[in-house]
């Protein structure tokens, strides 16, 4: 199966430095160009990830013919425009999370994939990782009984102004940076949606984003408990809390690429582990996978591993927690 070939759109910190290295190691993946405003910097950027072709526009990029699917990882607010105007240029588009920044606009982005017949899907790598599919197995094969909590916690330190993290009206704050996670990841257990949630934000007083959140989502079955923050120690965890044992997730969203991840299973016979077993799981990297199987759905068809149907509704969760702009 020949490799798709990908358009990169700037030169944001997680494409440069995780997602372009992964892609480019893919079977079915080929970064074939990569586009900023600032040409003589996206050159360098070229130049040191081994990219063919560098564009001072993204406008360039998408008139690019041997272009077949875009990756888009713009700032939040302009995952949507740049996303549109790609799939009207008939690319493909794997965008980064948040998809958008309301369920309103999420919408017009799936008018715009109905429209134009490409895929669009949103880059939830968890969902690919093998640990992931494993915690749901575990979950569906009832060895946990029956799910009913998920406790997760997710923060980092950032009060760098100049951040796109720590503007509001570009989607900034820590319930659309890294709150999208655990919500993700509760509908991907539950196998459900909340039927309502609450939460509780404060405010940087400079910045007015969220720098922390909390929230309770409430699923037919149980509950989904989360903070997470831009202004903490930087921590990750979810235990997931069945009637006869619970999933420890070891290092949940950022599995690194260079070792193997690990999780735990325990029936809580005792307070020391005795009821423990760990099951590890082999190095790779999940940018890797999520390229390769978004561009085997463009290759043989079949549906990308997030698709907006998806999005929609986690945004739903987020719009939910009303934390409003």
């Amino acid at each position: 199966m020949p490799k798709v070939r990908w358009g990169v759109l700037g030169t944001a910190n997680i494409a440069t430095g995780k997602v372009i290295p992964a892609m480019r190691r893919g079977s079915f993946t080929e970064v074939v160009a990569i586009a900023s405003r600032e040409l003589d910097r996206v050159r360098r950027f070229a130049a040191a990830l081994k990219i063919p072709k560098a564009y001072g526009s993204y406008e360039e990029l998408l008139a690019d013919p041997e272009i077949e699917a875009v990756y888009n990882p713009l700032p939040n607010h302009l995952h949507v425009p740049w996303s549109i105007r790609a799939a009207e240029a008939g690319k493909h588009v794997l965008c980064e999370k948040p998809i958008a920044l309301s369920v309103a606009e999420c919408q017009t982005l799936i008018d715009a994939r109905d429209r134009t017949g490409v895929k669009i899907g949103e880059a939830f790598m968890v969902r690919t990782h093998p640990q992931w599919i494993r915690a749901r197995e575990i979950v569906r094969s009832g060895e946990i009984g029956e799910l009913r909590s998920i406790q997760a916690a997710f923060s980092y330190f950032n009060r760098d102004a100049a951040n796109i993290r720590n503007v509001p009206e570009w989607g900034g704050g820590a319930l659309m940076d890294i709150g999208c996670y655990p919500i993700q990841i509760a509908r991907f257990l539950f196998e459900q949606e909340p039927v309502s949630a609450v939460g509780r934000f404060q405010r940087d007083p400079e910045f007015k984003i969220d720098r922390l959140t909390s929230a309770i989502l409430d699923f037919p079955s149980g509950h989904c408990v989360f903070t997470c923050s831009t202004q903490m120690v930087p921590y990750q965890k979810v235990q997931i809390l069945g009637t006869k044992a619970r999933i420890e997730m070891e290092i949940p969203f950022n599995a690194p690429p260079d070792r193997p991840t690990r999780l735990f299973v325990d029936t809580g016979v005792d307070l020391f582990g005795g009821g423990r077993r760990t099951e590890e799981f082999p190095v790779c990297d999940q940018y890797t996978i999520q390229g390769d199987l978004f561009s085997k759905a463009v290759r043989e068809g079949g549906e990308v591993p997030t698709p907006l149907e998806d999005s929609i509704r986690n945004m739903a969760v987020i719009e939910m927690l009303g934390i409003g702009v």
